[in-house]
């Protein structure tokens, strides 16, 4: 049991490096939803759309093919400098395109400022520079330093999206001051421009906490290597673009299918499903690191069938608990009232993530097989799904025509990779049990939100319901993990 110990140890820390800075970037919600209006909230959200993909295109899937090949090749100093150096490559070959070619693009993405790309382009190159130094801290479990860092650039973020949004419009002193230092102009207004400085600001200090990672990081490429990475990354980065689809394509396709205003409130109310989201990441962390540490031993199999049952257990007990407090939660990140009008689309939006989480731990059996390929053909089947989802239910149904999109998408990826993964490497997933706990509660979830919401007193004993369900389902689990 000492392996189960260990994963849910590094769960637990890398997991809190994670998901503590998506929880202080969830706060920020609430001053976004206060300060600016849906079209607003629309555009912020469609320029992190862009950044998401174009993070995916940098790092060439990189990150988890450093994982792949730090652990099985002898020479691991090579293993980290040939990753830098091709992320230093892409990098700087995106700041020559974009600025080459930045009349072009800024009509692309929709821009009408130029200062939206430099800076795009910007905090993307940061971000992309610091994916080799963040995976070696990981690699080499260091992870208390790993967490510092994480909270330092959250809350980078964070103080400065205050300073933009909140602090400066009420004191009026330090508005002149800056004026006349030519850094603001007069009669200053919040902007989403500012967040994305905010951003820049964050991505920068990042950089700089991780120079002494850095240091140890020699610009060299193994050629052997490189084809190893390669072949073993661009898979991955092509089915990461797919699911970028998945995850984003609704949030540029619903301005182009209804309007601006709709999709400002549906990623508003989008952003309540990131508490599944933030499980999800929290499991990964530790769970991505124990698939490949484990994959030698006799019972490794079993191991990852277990894994599975505690991941939807947890999983839909989280989907419940959000539902249920969906009213305090929602009014507590989202301030304006037109955006809590897109609230229905919540459950939905939480079983997706749900299932989406599901894949994630189904892909085990390409990654360690070598066959990542599968993830590329599995992603970008459930890219096309979504596109041809999102094409047939906007139309009549708007923004929760998004959401069953997302829904459909991820629960087909989950079933095709777990049909192959049963060919190709196959683990005994206890399947009749998984879909029974995470239908029992997407079926109380449901009821919860639709006939019960705000009557606690029910919800308290729908939720006690099925925490004596689950114990009763899951006795053995249940003593085998807390032993």
């Amino acid at each position: 049991m000492n392996t189960f110990k260990s994963f849910f140890k590094d769960t637990a820390v890398y997991g809190l490096a994670s998901v503590l800075p998506k929880v202080i970037v969830i706060g920020l919600v609430a001053i976004h939803t206060e300060v600016f209006k849906t079209v607003e909230f629309s555009f912020m959200t469609t320029w992190y759309v862009y950044a998401a993909f174009i993070n995916i295109i940098l790092t060439l899937g990189l990150e988890t093919s450093f994982f792949r090949f730090y652990t099985a090749e002898s020479d691991k100093k090579m293993v980290i400098s040939t990753s830098f150096t091709l992320l230093l490559i892409s990098s700087l070959t995106l700041l020559f395109a974009g600025y080459l070619f930045s009349g072009s693009l800024c009509d692309f993405f929709g821009f009408n400022d130029d200062r939206y790309l430099s800076l795009l382009l910007w905090i993307t190159v940061l971000d992309t520079l610091s994916v080799i130094p963040f995976a070696y801290l990981r690699v080499i479990n260091k992870s208390f330093r790993f967490l510092i860092i994480k909270l330092s650039n959250v809350i980078t973020l964070a103080f400065f999206t205050v300073f933009f949004l909140i602090i400066l419009p009420k004191y009026e002193p330090a508005t002149t001051f800056l004026h006349s230092l030519n850094l603001i102009p007069a009669g200053y207004k919040p902007q989403v421009l500012h967040i994305f400085i905010a951003n820049l600001f964050a991505s920068f200090i990042t950089l700089v906490l991780l120079l002494p990672e850095l240091g140890k990081m020699t610009i060299s490429i193994d050629r052997v290597l490189l084809k190893k990475l390669m072949h073993y990354g661009i898979p991955i980065m092509i089915g990461g673009i797919a699911y970028a689809v998945n995850e984003h394509l609704d949030k540029l396709m619903i301005p182009a299918l209804i309007d601006e205003n709709a999709n400002g409130i549906y990623a508003a109310c989008y952003k309540l499903g990131v508490f599944m989201t933030l499980y999800i990441t929290a499991f990964r962390m530790g769970a991505e690191p124990f698939f490949f540490n484990n994959a030698h031993l006799s019972d490794a199999k079993e191991k990852y069938s277990t894994i599975m049952i505690s991941f939807v257990t947890f999983g839909s007990m989280t989907m419940l608990l959000v539902i249920v407090l969906i009213d305090p939660i929602s009014h507590l990140f989202i301030r304006q009232h037109i955006y809590l009008e897109g609230l229905y689309i919540v459950p939905v939006i939480l079983l997706a993530n749900l299932f989406s989480g599901v894949y994630a731990n189904l892909s085990v059996w390409y990654k360690l097989t070598d066959q990542t390929r599968f993830g590329m053909y599995i992603s970008i089947f459930g890219g096309v799904l979504t596109i041809i989802s999102l094409l047939i239910l906007i139309p009549p149904f708007g923004i929760s025509g998004a959401a069953y999109a997302t829904l459909f998408t991820y629960l087909s990826m989950a079933v095709i990779s777990w049909y192959f993964g049963s060919r190709y490497y196959s683990i005994p997933y206890d399947i009749p049990k998984i879909m029974l706990i995470i239908g029992t509660g997407a079926m109380l979830s449901l009821l919860s939100f639709h006939f019960f919401r705000g009557h606690y007193l029910i919800n308290i004993i729908i939720c006690t319901s099925y925490m004596i369900f689950l114990y009763l389902l899951l006795k053995k689990e249940i003593r085998q993990i807390l032993s």
